[in-house]
């Protein structure tokens, strides 16, 4: 670690939040340790809903990372922190079209795909608008293939290698490897995106984004 040495930074986040594995990747590439504190998102009325939450996050969202006196929410601008405060090793390259081809796939992910297809999403679809289960299984693979559909496209360029841009991971890597991981457990067909499949593959093999799955947090649910 270079900055912020002697201030661990503490993280926010459930387990199975697409967000909080995107940052959990992202601190793990950087070597930094760091202190989780779960938030069950589906216990009751969620622990987000809970005053002492709210406190650290207004929005009610996860996740959170509270470093050196402050709190940044939102998952984007938490890793491009992690990246500002932790340079090394860095996860956007050095140029600047390398750096909006990352920030083009990340924001694709993080912007086009997942809040379409998050927990508050899907729980309005089934109980305010009271769509079926087929219903919202659809409205899912909709928004996952349209995204997907863009991003395979652009993993088929020169820029591409072992990893979404050349052959070391980037920030677009720790947000491909989450939503990958979503798409699966709503049963989502990844044929169409041989290239999201290679990568995400190679990616799940190494030991940062392996440290960072889901079923490996302390916060996670038994198997049935």
């Amino acid at each position: 670690m270079t900055a912020g040495d002697g201030a661990q930074p503490v993280l926010y986040g459930y387990w199975r939040s697409s967000s909080s594995y995107r940052v959990r990747i992202t601190l793990n590439l950087k070597g930094v340790a760091y202190r989780q504190e779960p938030v069950n998102l589906v216990r009751g009325d969620g622990d987000q809903q809970r005053p002492e939450y709210r406190a650290v996050n207004p929005l009610g969202l996860v996740p959170a990372l509270v470093h050196a006196g402050r709190t940044v929410t939102q998952s984007v601008a938490i890793c491009e922190y992690l990246e500002d405060v932790f340079p090394e090793p860095p996860l956007l390259p050095a140029d600047a079209a390398g750096r909006a081809r990352v920030r083009n796939l990340v924001q694709t992910i993080a912007c086009e795909i997942q809040p379409l297809n998050n927990l508050a999403v899907m729980r309005y679809l089934t109980a305010e608008l009271e769509q079926s289960e087929g219903a919202v299984q659809r409205w899912y693979a909709h928004w996952v293939g349209r995204g997907f559909a863009a991003v395979e496209s652009w993993l088929r360029d020169a820029d591409t290698g072992r990893y979404c841009h050349g052959d070391r991971p980037t920030l677009a890597d720790c947000f491909l490897v989450p939503q990958v991981y979503n798409a699966e457990r709503f049963g989502c067909d990844l044929a169409p995106y041989p290239e999201i499949v290679r990568v995400a593959g190679h990616c799940r093999a190494q030991d940062a984004f392996l440290r960072a799955s889901p079923e490996r947090q302390p916060d996670a649910a038994p198997a049935p």
